[in-house]
């Protein structure tokens, strides 16, 4: 028996691989425990988006719908995207900050490496279409300077975007929900 812990929330986490029997079974088997919430695990660790979107097709009407179906460990926005459409409600990534510490941007046209000697004169933002600090008060060329000079303002205002591009992902992912698309 669990214990009552309010504000909490208990999360059973499906496993199998990309074997829907597996899955089948792991996700039996948690439905009968009952938990708050289900969780998507042992996914994203190399089988690429295609076999992940398949995996995740029949797994996860395997799951209660009046519950929140976690996706663990997956973070790049088309299999984000990919995720939500298939029912998945939530997600934990470490990659926008990861990437923002390596230089790696990610903007409505795909990701930028502003280490690339490509952005060492251009004075464009990131993203044109972002409204977050690092876009609407500094260049590319200036971002490219303080990243090869190792100055770790340069990391930081990487994240910072990658941080406000997700968000904005997320909250059109919702008004799209909203909306019926």
């Amino acid at each position: 028996a669990f214990v009552e812990r309010p504000g909490k929330a208990l999360f059973g986490i499906v496993q199998g691989g990309i074997h829907r029997d597996l899955r089948d079974e792991s996700a039996a088997a948690l439905r009968a425990i009952g938990f708050d919430g289900y969780a998507i695990g042992g996914l994203a660790v190399g089988e690429g988006h295609d076999l992940m979107v398949a995996t995740l097709d029949f797994t996860a009407p395997m799951l209660p719908e009046d519950r929140p179906r976690y996706l663990m460990g997956v973070g790049k926005p088309p299999d984000i995207v990919a995720a939500v459409g298939l029912g998945v409600d939530m997600f934990d990534c470490v990659l926008p900050t990861r990437s923002g510490r390596t230089a790696q941007a990610f903007t409505r046209d795909g990701t930028l490496n502003l280490r690339n000697a490509r952005f060492a004169e251009d004075p464009g933002p990131i993203d044109p279409g972002c409204a977050c600090p690092a876009c609407t008060s500094y260049g590319r060329a200036y971002l490219h300077h303080l990243i090869k000079a190792e100055e770790i303002l340069g990391a930081m205002l990487v994240t910072q975007h990658n941080l406000t591009f997700y968000q904005d992902m997320m909250k059109g992912l919702r008004e799209a929900i909203a909306a019926g698309r």
